[in-house]
């Protein structure tokens, strides 16, 4: 028997802990890219507080698609 998936899988909000194991990179390199730019957008839940969801990083993730190096951003 087949479970449906959950509707709010790629909406619910997870943590910075969750996002970067999702993404496979360090909750250090989303540190950085918040204050730097260029990662995933994020929802700023308080002063300390940053959540994401999957949809904006499967976004950012379709965003940074190439299809050869000549295509890459320098």
């Amino acid at each position: 028997m087949q479970t449906q998936p959950d509707p709010d899988y790629y909406d619910r909000l997870i943590d910075e802990k969750e996002a970067a194991s999702y993404l496979c990179y360090s909750v250090r390199a989303l540190q950085n890219w918040r204050v730097r730019g260029g990662g995933p957008l994020f929802i700023k839940v308080s002063g300390r507080s940053v959540r994401y969801t999957r949809r904006d990083l499967q976004d950012w993730i379709s965003a940074k698609r190439v299809a050869n190096t000549t295509c890459a951003p320098s």
